[in-house]
């Protein structure tokens, strides 16, 4: 069991209970997945992007990246169906639980200029997702090595039912909301 796995179910389950009045301990909300998505439209033009997306992704998750296709043809954007155009991995259980605190803990402090994670992100279900303009803030990358910056984006899903019953889970959890 990590060491945020059991703040959560010995702190959080507990407050989340007692603020919303849950009659079961199955109601109490809970992360169930955590997926991140790295997008690159230039991946058209150069193939080798992908590669390296794949292996930073992959040293980010712990887990292997999978690469994501187009799903239709775009001629503006010279996109043809089944090209290339970035990789994800969704990550549960322990990884789940890893990443995030390795997120809160070390990468999100790394940001520069950082002041707190907007909470416009909440999809009306509860789910989470924000976006990382540099994914050099992630410490398994060697930013010597990196060639090209990437943004990337973070979803966390929820079992709650409401964005306020998601919002205080990340927030016991030490999600770092701006106020």
């Amino acid at each position: 069991m990590t060491r945020l796995e059991k703040v959560y179910n010995d702190k959080v389950r507990a407050e989340l209970k007692k603020e919303f009045g849950y009659h079961s301990s199955m109601e109490i909300p809970r992360m169930a997945k955590i997926s991140l998505n790295i997008g690159l439209g230039e991946a058209s033009q150069n193939a080798k992007l992908i590669d390296e997306a794949v292996v930073e992704l992959t040293k980010i998750a712990g887990q292997k990246a999978v690469v994501t296709r187009a799903k239709k043809s775009i001629a503006a954007f010279k996109l043809r169906e089944g090209q290339p155009v970035g990789c994800r991995v969704t990550l549960r259980g322990e990884r789940m639980w890893d990443f995030y605190d390795k997120l809160v803990t070390f990468a999100l402090p790394r940001v520069r200029d950082f002041r707190g994670v907007p909470d416009r992100g909440f999809d009306g279900r509860g789910n989470f997702t924000m976006g990382v303009k540099e994914h050099t803030i992630f410490f398994e990358l060697e930013i010597d090595k990196v060639e090209k910056v990437k943004g990337m984006n973070i979803t966390i899903s929820t079992t709650a039912k409401t964005d306020k019953e998601g919002k205080l889970l990340l927030d016991l959890l030490g999600m770092p909301f701006k106020k």
